[in-house]
């Protein structure tokens, strides 16, 4: 389990409507590293609005179609609920996702 990986995770949270969800990991190495049961992940949904908190994702990263990583919406889920491995971000898309996350969080450069 590595940061940047994507994974497909059946019914993530009480409030999301999809059966299922793809998240990207955004937690540091260390904390996966270590024997926490939890990680912090990213959803990725299909709409993508242009803004500096998303980033988009295409076939590349293994989805089937357009999407992006919605980084104001982060969530705290299981390590045990990450099985579904779909994919994992280039070293560009992971320098894009850093700065979503910055702007995200309101971290200056």
């Amino acid at each position: 389990m590595r940061r940047g990986e994507l994974y497909r995770v059946a019914r993530p949270t009480a409030r999301d409507p999809k059966k299922y969800r793809v998240f990207v990991i955004v937690s540091r190495q260390a904390l996966m590293e270590t024997g926490y049961s939890t990680v912090i992940c990213a959803p990725v949904y299909s709409s993508y609005h242009g803004l500096l908190t998303q980033v988009p994702i295409d076939i590349e990263e293994g989805l089937t179609h357009s999407s992006s990583i919605h980084c104001d919406d982060l969530v705290s889920l299981p390590k045990s609920a990450l099985t579904n491995f779909i994919g994992v971000l280039s070293p560009a898309k992971m320098d894009e996702l850093n700065e979503a996350l910055k702007a995200a969080f309101d971290i200056p450069d």
